[in-house]
């Protein structure tokens, strides 16, 4: 089951489990589309795998398998002018 994090890894911005411009990659590392497209080129910077959209879980599932609550940013080059 995805974990459906809350947050792009990069920016920061916030992702709730209907974001439909969530983007992740195989291994589920989490980025808003702006991020994985203009500054990832569709390339995961952790893994070099290429991101999709994340799936939308449906509401009603979603008291019985909630989404993550853990914020999770990595410092990627990329990503250096937002968090100077």
């Amino acid at each position: 089951m995805l974990m459906l994090k809350p947050n792009c890894e990069c920016c920061d911005k916030d992702l709730p489990p209907a974001a439909t411009d969530a983007r992740i990659c195989t291994f589920e590392c989490t980025f808003c589309a702006d991020c994985a497209e203009n500054r990832f080129d569709n390339i995961c910077p952790n893994c070099g795998g290429n991101f999709v959209e994340r799936p939308v879980r449906p509401e009603r599932h979603l008291v019985k398998n909630p989404a993550s609550t853990k914020r999770f940013t990595k410092a990627h080059p990329q990503c250096a002018d937002l968090h100077a």
